[in-house]
């Protein structure tokens, strides 16, 4: 006797169910991302002096970002430990380990 099997066929989901949203803003092109940007809480270029940035050392990245942050508009608070902001480690290094 021989049995017939039929192997099981597995349906492909269709993604015609419902529409995805790409959460655009409305309005012409050249001011969504404006109108955007003044809905958000944290971005929102009136709450920035709400906001203080505290920067902990002043290497290469602390020292840009500070400058970066301060640029913007934040409050920025750039603490270090060294007897001047320009004997960070990434300054200061020699040799091998340098950073630059």
């Amino acid at each position: 006797m021989a049995t017939q099997v039929t192997p099981d066929v597995k349906t492909i989901p269709a993604f015609t169910e419902g529409t995805l949203d790409p959460k655009i803003p409305g309005g012409p092109l050249a001011e969504k991302w404006d109108e955007a940007k003044f809905g958000y809480k944290l971005v929102n270029p009136a709450n920035k002096r709400k906001y203080n940035v505290i920067v902990v050392g002043t290497g290469l990245a602390g020292a840009s970002a500070a400058a970066t942050m301060g640029e913007l508009g934040y409050n920025v608070e750039c603490f270090f430990y060294q007897d001047s902001a320009r004997r960070a480690h990434s300054v200061a290094a020699q040799g091998g380990i340098n950073a630059a």
